[in-house]
């Protein structure tokens, strides 16, 4: 510091107060959200904090001048957190012997007019059948807005109660053999189901999880004109919730019997405490960083690209491919794993 100058000095204080930032919110992977809700906030900005340390990282290079180590020994620190973030290539492997499995958040298929688009439930059904998945998992599906069920012989469509105005389901074109609903006891939509597909010889489980919605608008407009207060304590109460939810679905997943996927909308990041407790010491593989490429956005936000729809897929199933479509058919990207057993 000695050897700054004051505008360098006040950056050099901007650039400590982002790496503390950063360092803080890889601990809270680790931090149940109930304990910190508010804290928990801060892993939805990672992905922000990696790249702001970078510029700062890069520009100290340039200017040759040894503060770069700070941002860098951050990053370092947090290696498997950047690496995550940023997928340079993509493994494009195909056989024959391999099956596909997409999912989808569908916001009901415009049922309330989000766009101004016409036929989305034919458009968002004709992309499902070019593009042909064995499995399908959608998530705030509204019943009988497309012909789905005239395409997979074999479905599971459920509504998480009475007064529900969309669920989740799960289309096949292999037998289903169980159907079961989690049904998350919170007030809402949002909900786990799950089935036990019979394909040849073998039986997987395939998930298909909702977590509790944060109801963040993609236009940055309207984030600015919520107040911060309101907007803070939401994300934290929807926290709490979603480790709740994280808890009822890890009871399930830890006492099946086959080869497990679990997939579908999160509602959260590959940096929050929900992925990692879902997802311990790697217990399954994400499909996205196996094979994906690019930031792997699914979500449309203004702000920066956000991850928040994942597959996971058990060590036992070999991943061989990984998609995501950018088909401006909902606010959500869908994905499309190819994998073999």
């Amino acid at each position: 510091m000695k050897n700054l100058g004051l505008l360098d000095k006040i950056i050099f204080i901007i650039n400590s107060l982002f790496a503390t930032a950063l360092l803080l919110s890889y601990l809270l992977a680790f931090i149940p959200p109930k304990s910190f809700p508010l804290l928990s906030v801060l892993s939805l900005g990672v992905p922000v904090l990696i790249l702001i340390n970078l510029v700062f990282m890069v520009f100290w290079i340039i200017r040759f001048k040894k503060q770069f180590l700070l941002s860098l020994i951050i990053l370092l620190i947090g290696y498997n957190y950047v690496t995550s973030l940023y997928q340079f290539s993509s493994n494009k492997q195909s056989s024959e012997e391999e099956l596909s499995i997409m999912s989808y958040n569908v916001r009901m298929f415009n049922t309330y007019g989000w766009t101004d688009e016409k036929n989305i439930p034919e458009k968002i059904t004709n992309f499902i059948t070019e593009k042909d998945p064995d499995i399908l998992l959608t998530q705030e599906h509204t019943v009988d807005q497309t012909k789905l069920k005239e395409i997979y012989p074999y479905h599971f469509v459920h509504k998480k109660g009475r007064n529900s105005e969309f669920g989740s389901a799960i289309f096949s074109k292999y037998p289903i053999i169980q159907r079961i609903s989690l049904d998350f006891p919170h007030d809402g939509n949002n909900n786990a189901i799950y089935t036990d597909l019979l394909i040849k010889e073998d039986t997987i489980r395939v998930f298909n999880v909702h977590f509790q919605s944060l109801n963040v608008k993609p236009d940055i407009g309207a984030l600015r004109r919520e107040d911060s207060k309101k907007l803070l304590g939401r994300l934290g109460y929807g926290f709490s919730l979603q480790q709740e939810q994280a808890e009822m679905l890890m009871e399930k997943v830890n006492k099946t019997p086959y080869r497990t996927i679990v997939a579908g909308d999160f509602n959260n990041t590959a940096f929050s405490y929900i992925y990692e407790f879902i997802n311990p010491n790697g217990r399954f593989k994400d499909a996205f960083l196996h094979s994906g490429k690019g930031f792997g956005e699914t979500f449309k936000l203004t702000v920066f690209p956000l991850r928040i729809d994942f597959m996971l897929l058990e060590e036992r199933i070999e991943i061989k491919n990984f998609e995501r479509f950018e088909v401006e058919l909902s606010d959500h990207y869908p994905i499309l794993t190819r994998f073999k057993i």
